[in-house]
């Protein structure tokens, strides 16, 4: 199992055993690098395995000194094991920072499991009876004697019409289960308890002046860069020149002015429309401490690239920018970077993407606030250069939500791609989006795009990434007590004048380049776009054949690749189709 995964930590394999329990680590040494802080960690009775970094470990540290306890240390990994120890399972309530760790306690019998708010890093498990297997990735599970290989075809239908690539506990395996973010898990040998510790509290509402919120924002902000800043080995930061990871590197180059940072952007030769350098550029011209590191790959390393992200991600790629991705940690990693800061998590709970604007519409309308609405709207398409008939569809498509709820609306749209290529026994789509009945919509659906929609996927994509690569990726916009603070603001303070994350533009004045805080265009991380790959350099890979799997109709799915040949098919459709049938062979 450790073997499948060595890359993940590539410095040191420690191995604890006692019977019947036997816990194995890679170690990528970040904090504290001697062999003294190597995993698994005795503390006392108690052995530990940590993957992911408690970024507040000097304060908690400090805490549990003036309790009288005593390290050996400067490991974060001695610090969560001993809080544990002090506070019991509460521990994780005081901790800021990513983790999926295992603390087995010999003295009460028990394995302790906890995963971070967010599921920043992954804990996978397969559970039968008196056995648990537990995993960072699924090629370690698929060597334990309870795999059996069966998928889980709903998943596997989410995947293909909404993109996700998981849900709740589910993954694409029917045996391997994924620990929810924001919980804790005991195995006492015969039963597994599942515990969510945290959750946002979508009531409290805060009324301050602008200007007070806008300093707590970036107060809350800073604090979070400056905590995962920590680090003993190299650290950089990817630079895709939209406000996120411009924001990111930006607060670093003010605050760390006096310490070197790379900074790593990905670009396509010859594509414009995709090359994103132009505004990249702005931060290292106003940060002299910033290093600025560009690639850009041949068609041959696209085909490489996207073979090794697909083996690497364990699941089907729902869109290309996870290869867009892949090459920014490659860069990363030939310039010896083994931590890097990214900027995944804002557009999320800041309403930064445009589909937010629908839910904004239901807002008005469902208070009457109709002269409001129609400067929204106005605002919006003079912002965003939009023509009358796209601003029209956008309040045709706020108007259903003001019919539907998040659920029926979400159903309806898997519905009608689910009819395109899949069997009819997958009628319903298994998700549950519906909201609590003391908020409104736009909060349910920021909440599902953190916990259920598009942040888990992504953050899949980040670690797999990263570690691919043997790189630690932290992602500052994640801090909880900021987004906290942000579910506590107003639709005002993130959406307004057409305006999208206002919040956070207007508390990088001053310290992010000016032409950046205004871009209004979203671009991701960019790639040439499914289309153009699919039409050249992967075009070879869509010669596939569905007649093996029954819960694929066969017959349909040829004919919306032949449509997509024709010119008249759907180009994500297509590559979803691509990516699931290239990984069903692999299984």
């Amino acid at each position: 199992m450790l073997d499948s995964m060595k890359y993940r930590g590539p410095d040191y394999t420690g191995i604890f055993m006692d019977l019947p329990v036997a816990l194995g680590h890679n170690r990528l040494s970040i904090i504290d690098l001697t062999p003294d802080a190597h995993h698994p960690f005795r503390y006392g009775s108690l052995q530990i395995i940590l993957n992911g970094e408690i970024y507040n470990y000097i304060e908690i540290r400090e805490e549990l000194e003036a309790l009288g306890m005593h390290f050996s240390t400067r490991s974060d990994t001695e610090v969560a094991v001993a809080a544990y120890q002090a506070w019991g399972e509460a521990c994780v309530e005081r901790f800021i920072g990513m983790w999926a760790f295992v603390i087995w306690d010999p003295e009460r019998r028990r394995l302790f499991c906890s995963r971070d708010r967010f599921g920043i890093k992954p804990f996978n498990y397969i559970v039968s009876g008196d056995r648990f297997y537990f995993a960072s990735e699924y090629k370690a599970l698929k060597k334990c004697p309870l795999f059996t290989g069966e998928l889980n075809e709903q998943q596997i239908a989410r995947g293909l019409n909404l993109g996700w690539l998981s849900y709740q506990d589910e993954t694409y395996y029917q045996k391997i289960k994924s620990l929810p973010a924001s919980s804790n898990l005991v195995f006492d040998g015969k039963d597994i308890t599942v515990h969510r510790y945290w959750d946002i509290d979508l009531t409290q509402k805060i009324t301050l002046p602008e200007h007070e919120k806008t300093e707590r924002f970036l107060e809350l902000f800073s604090d979070s860069v400056k905590l995962q800043m920590r680090s003993d080995v190299k650290l950089g930061t990817c630079l895709s020149g939209g406000l996120d990871s411009s924001s990111i590197l930006s607060v670093v180059g003010s605050l760390f002015s006096g310490q070197p940072v790379d900074a790593y952007t990905i670009f396509y030769d010859g594509i414009q429309e995709v090359d994103e350098r132009p505004w990249a550029a702005k931060v290292p011209e106003s940060y002299p401490n910033v290093q600025w590191f560009t690639f850009s790959p041949s068609p041959d390393q696209l085909l490489e690239a996207y073979m090794t992200t697909q083996d690497h991600v364990e699941v089907p790629l729902t869109g290309s920018s996870p290869v867009s991705q892949y090459f920014v940690m490659q860069l990363a990693a030939s310039r010896g970077t083994k931590v890097l800061l990214d900027g995944q998590g804002a557009d999320e709970y800041l309403g930064g993407y445009m589909h937010a604007f629908d839910r904004l519409i239901w807002h008005k309308v469902s208070r009457l606030q109709c002269v409001s609405l129609a400067r929204q709207l106005q605002w919006h398409r003079n912002r965003h250069k939009l023509p009358v008939k796209e601003v029209l569809y956008m309040f045709a498509k706020g108007m259903l939500m003001a019919a539907v709820d998040e659920q029926s609306y979400f159903s309806m749209a898997y519905r009608r791609m689910l009819s395109q290529v899949f069997h009819p026994s997958l009628s319903h789509p298994g998700i549950d989006l519906r909201g609590r009945p003391y908020h409104h919509k736009f909060d349910n659906y920021l909440y599902h795009q953190v916990f259920t929609a598009t942040l888990p996927t992504l953050l899949h994509y980040e670690d797999r990434n990263s570690m691919a690569f043997s790189i630690e990726s932290r992602v500052p916009f994640l801090d909880h007590r900021l987004v906290e603070f942000c579910f506590q603001l107003s639709i005002e303070d993130k959406i307004f004048t057409g305006e999208t994350k206002r919040i956070l533009r207007n508390s990088m004045k001053g310290i992010l380049p000016e032409e950046i805080r205004a871009r209004q265009d979203k671009k991701g991380f960019v790639t040439p776009g499914e289309n153009k790959w699919l039409r050249g350099p992967l075009k070879h890979l869509l010669d596939i054949d569905f007649s093996a799997y029954p819960f694929i109709d066969s017959a349909k799915a040829h004919h919306a690749i032949k449509a997509y040949q024709a010119g008249k098919g759907s180009p994500i459709l297509t590559w979803r189709l691509m990516t699931l049938y290239h990984w069903l062979k692999g299984q």
